[in-house]
């Protein structure tokens, strides 16, 4: 394996969000990131807001579309000689109740979630397995976990996510691959910003145990550790980060009523 400072994460969804913050944190502890999206102009913009010519590349692609994998992935490998992480953070979402979700807005859902992590982990595995290794991190979600309204697309692939991460990481860990999931619970991104009222943001704050939303550089900072040496025994496992919400079950504002009460 690489020394902390010539190695190379591939952070798909990089160009704004919880890609972005994790392509941050990986300069900040001296990794070189090839930042892939499908918004070429989005994430070129980004990259040179981090000002890092020399430790960033930009990629456009869409990770459905398995050519156009295929040639990031080269390009990445061409580029930097190697690749020793990758995270799996392109996603998208559809909220809408069960029975008004088109077979487009399904399949169009799983495309990205599900298969891109599956064609992204398949294009850059072989660079791991002859390097001597690497570390991948799919982000599934915490809706992959919990069952929610309007998540029927978003959670089902969010929950096959998290199989594959197991499955992945029981046939590749031969090669030294280890394979990992974060799950993200309610965070501060912009989307969530823009779709969560007052009174959700309240709902959600009296579930969760630590009563707030995430940040997404906290985010960031599993997703680093997961790559890094430090969890070099780690794999196979999803890790929630969500302040406790997927732990907790129903009764936690009426307990926290009658504590404040008592």
């Amino acid at each position: 394996m690489a020394s902390t400072s010539n190695k190379v994460a591939l952070v798909t969804g990089a160009a704004r969000g919880l890609g972005l913050a994790a392509a941050t944190k990986f300069l900040a502890e001296g990794w070189q990131v090839a930042m892939l999206d499908i918004l070429g102009d989005t994430v070129r913009t980004a990259a040179a807001s981090l000002d890092r010519p020399g430790m960033t590349l930009t990629l456009e692609a869409d990770v459905s579309d398995p050519a156009a994998v295929q040639r990031a992935v080269k390009q990445a490998k061409d580029h930097f000689g190697r690749i020793d992480a990758l995270v799996n953070n392109a996603g998208i979402a559809i909220f809408k109740p069960i029975l008004e979700v088109t077979l487009d807005d399904w399949q169009r859902v799983m495309a990205v979630n599900l298969t891109g992590p599956f064609l992204m982990t398949q294009a850059v595995a072989p660079v791991m397995r002859d390097q001597g290794g690497g570390a991948i991190v799919n982000i599934t979600s915490i809706s992959g976990l919990r069952a929610s309204t309007l998540r029927v697309a978003y959670g089902t692939s969010k929950a096959g996510l998290a199989h594959l991460t197991k499955q992945q990481a029981a046939e590749l860990g031969q090669y030294g691959i280890r394979v990992n999931a974060v799950a993200p619970g309610p965070v501060d991104t912009a989307m969530a910003l823009a779709v969560h009222t007052p009174e959700i943001r309240a709902d959600y704050h009296d579930h969760i145990p630590l009563n707030r939303y995430g940040l997404e550089t906290e985010l960031a900072n599993a997703i680093c550790f997961l790559c890094g040496d430090q969890a070099g025994y780690v794999t196979g496992q999803v890790l929630c980060v969500d302040g406790g919400f997927d732990s907790t079950g129903i009764g936690l504002p009426t307990l926290r009523g009658e504590r404040r009460n008592a």
